[in-house]
């Protein structure tokens, strides 16, 4: 996903000296001639669907939280696990895509995943008992992760002059997908009677409508491998684990991550429980996550003209510290503010994936930079909305959960000044040795 932030940078690269390359077709879409045609005009309505497909399994159960605990006989702590398991999957799947990519081919690895987002969405609701509904809320997580991860793989191979505006398209469908499901579930849930269980049935029609468009990709099978960077060193040379900026990369991923799943598993509920109606606190979350659309076009195009994103990380954080606050002090009365403010915060995800791709100066480096960052981001971040759904059962409130909500945006504001510093891995490398 590091690709969004090299849309503005696709000039120079193509002005510099080219390198010897290995092999015209690494840097080419892989599709038959035969079938280009018809590929071609297909491939952006299956990214679109994809793409519509990778939260609402998340932000649909947010805005039902209160009744599947009911339902199921949930306790607090059970239910801040389940806030948590979708960043466990993310971490624990998302680094298998890669290798299924080699094996199958990117196509068939994303059609199996929206087959596993519709069949976990399919069954989830009727499970009768948490365990069985954690089990498959996981088999729909991990179609999503491993989506998540090749999807950006897909748009350069088949879009290589479009980056920018597939990237953009694929970022806007998914913040659509996001703010949908946390809008009109509540809603619809009401329309079919009333049951939690139908309302969290419906968004699995959009992975069944995914997988059609993509079953005719499956047998276009493309090698994915990373070629090493002309001149230097394979990318696995680089070390991350010993790179101030990788790590510095890391904690601010995992820390805007953190508040990113707290939100869309608990906002909805902080809301209800101050007074807000249930339709009313769905909406309110489709409106902090609604602020990802036209922001994920923004953020990185004036992120990536700074020699330092520190700015833009203080400006995001910020946000937060004001939203969190206002949450604590004044949750009903500006509700809707705390939650335009929480939507920009939030935000902090396409700049992190913006500086993932400024600080490597090759494509194998933010690959491996890419790798790292969100694979230890998403394990860091998974401790936080369990102990969100802990601290509220135990203190039977929401001031604790809040306050831990405010502690953690200020290390990610220093980590995201650390990570804005104007370098890059393969400098660091090179000192070192």
């Amino acid at each position: 996903m590091a690709l969004m932030a090299r849309e503005d940078t696709d000039t120079e690269t193509r002005t510099a000296p080219a390198p010897q390359r290995p092999a015209p077709t690494e840097q080419q879409p892989a599709a038959p001639p035969a079938v280009r045609t018809w590929a071609m005009r297909l491939m952006p309505l299956a990214v679109v669907l994809a793409a519509l497909n990778l939260r609402p399994a998340i932000t649909s159960l947010g805005a039902l939280l209160e009744e599947v605990r009911d339902g199921l006989g949930m306790s607090g702590s059970v239910a801040g696990l389940l806030t948590s398991v979708p960043p466990l999957c993310f971490a624990l799947f998302g680094v298998m895509a890669p290798r299924l990519a080699r094996r199958f081919g990117p196509p068939a690895v994303v059609c199996a995943g929206m087959a596993a987002i519709a069949t976990g969405l399919l069954v989830r609701p009727f499970t009768g008992t948490t365990p069985a509904f954690l089990l498959f809320s996981a088999l729909a997580l991990m179609g999503i992760a491993v989506s998540n991860v090749l999807m950006p793989v897909i748009v350069k191979r088949w879009f290589p002059d479009r980056v920018g505006t597939m990237t953009g398209l694929y970022s806007m469908a998914l913040a659509v997908g996001t703010s949908a499901a946390a809008a009109v579930t509540v809603p619809l849930t009401r329309a079919l009677g009333d049951d939690w269980r139908f309302g969290l049935l419906v968004w699995a029609a959009l992975g069944v409508a995914a997988v059609l468009p993509w079953l005719l990709f499956v047998r276009e099978r493309q090698e994915q491998a990373v070629p090493a960077p002309s001149g230097g060193a394979p990318a696995a040379r680089l070390s991350m684990v010993r790179s101030p900026t990788a790590w510095a990369l890391a904690v601010f991923f995992g820390l805007q991550a953190t508040g990113a799943y707290i939100t869309m598993g608990w906002m909805a509920q902080i809301f209800r429980d101050a007074g807000v109606a249930a339709g009313t606190a769905g909406i309110l979350l489709a409106v902090t996550m609604a602020m990802g659309i036209p922001l994920a076009f923004v953020i990185p195009r004036v992120a990536s003209r700074l020699p330092r994103q520190g700015p833009v990380v203080v400006v995001l954080g910020t946000c937060g510290l004001i939203g969190y606050a206002g949450l604590y002090l004044w949750p009903v009365g500006g509700a809707w503010l705390w939650a335009v403010l929480l939507g920009i915060s939030n935000c902090a995800f396409p700049l992190a994936l913006t500086m993932i791709g400024m600080r490597a100066r090759t494509g194998a480096g933010v690959a491996s930079l890419s790798a790292f960052a969100q694979s230890t981001g998403y394990l860091i971040s998974i401790p936080g909305p369990l102990l969100v759904g802990v601290l509220y059962q135990h203190s039977g409130g929401w001031g604790l959960p809040i306050a831990l909500m405010a502690a953690l945006m200020v290390p990610q504001i220093v980590a995201g000044i650390l990570a804005g510093k104007n370098r890059v891995i393969e400098d660091e490398a090179a000192a070192r040795a």
